[in-house]
């Protein structure tokens, strides 16, 4: 039989993970707003939730960050795997993939230059970005071969995309919002192609994964 109020077992582990999924958010628009050395308080302040209650889940800052880092990757997963069920169509789950992704960081800005360089690469970690590795491959391949997407683009492409089309931009939410996804669909106007129109190479070799890991888990001198 469900519980009915939030005093059982089973709602007090609902109301922990809503108030974790705040912390994320509010983590997130924080970091990006005020850099690495912003308050824990203003983090807890914008989530709504007391101190000692963040420092109970998270007795760092530190321990919050990469909850939140792997938070951002379980999100990408969760998104591409919903695209690759739902929309049998290869170019219409990479595209469906690419603006849900960016509706969603777009919230609080790119993930990689607030917390790259300064977290260790947990067993957690490294874990939750095989599973991102994973589904982006699927979802790439897929593209691939249907031919509808150029094949010098790669699936480790992706986390870099998104970091560039969501930089800040100076204008309100809503506008900035429309405004990424307008760019979003430039970029897949160069990315999708046909037998009939090959588009010319890509400048440059294309990113990998091992260096994208380096970004992420190079210490600060």
């Amino acid at each position: 039989m469900g519980d009915t109020h939030t005093g059982t077992p089973r709602g007090r582990q609902r109301e922990a993970d809503r108030n974790d999924a705040r912390l994320m958010q509010a983590a997130r628009e924080v970091f990006a707003e005020q850099g690495w050395d912003a308050p824990v308080s203003e983090i807890a302040r914008r989530a709504g939730i007391g101190m000692g209650s963040l420092y109970r889940r998270y007795p760092s800052k530190e321990l919050l960050a990469q909850r939140m880092r792997i938070a951002g990757m379980e999100q990408l997963v969760t998104q591409a795997r919903t695209a690759l069920t739902e929309e049998p169509d290869p170019w219409a789950a990479f595209t469906r993939f690419l603006r849900d992704a960016l509706s969603a960081q777009g919230q609080g800005g790119p993930l990689l230059p607030l917390v790259g360089g300064r977290l260790p690469a947990t067993d957690d970690v490294v874990a939750a970005a095989g599973r991102l590795r994973a589904a982006l491959d699927d979802l790439v391949g897929g593209a691939h071969r249907a031919g509808v997407l150029r094949a010098d683009f790669t699936s480790a492409d992706i986390p870099l995309l998104l970091e560039h089309l969501t930089a800040r931009i100076p204008v309100a939410g809503e506008r900035a919002a429309a405004l990424h996804l307008r760019y979003l669909d430039l970029v897949l106007a160069g990315l999708r192609t046909s037998a009939a129109d090959q588009p010319t190479d890509l400048p440059g070799p294309a990113p990998h994964w091992a260096e994208l890991s380096e970004l992420w888990n190079a210490h600060e001198g």
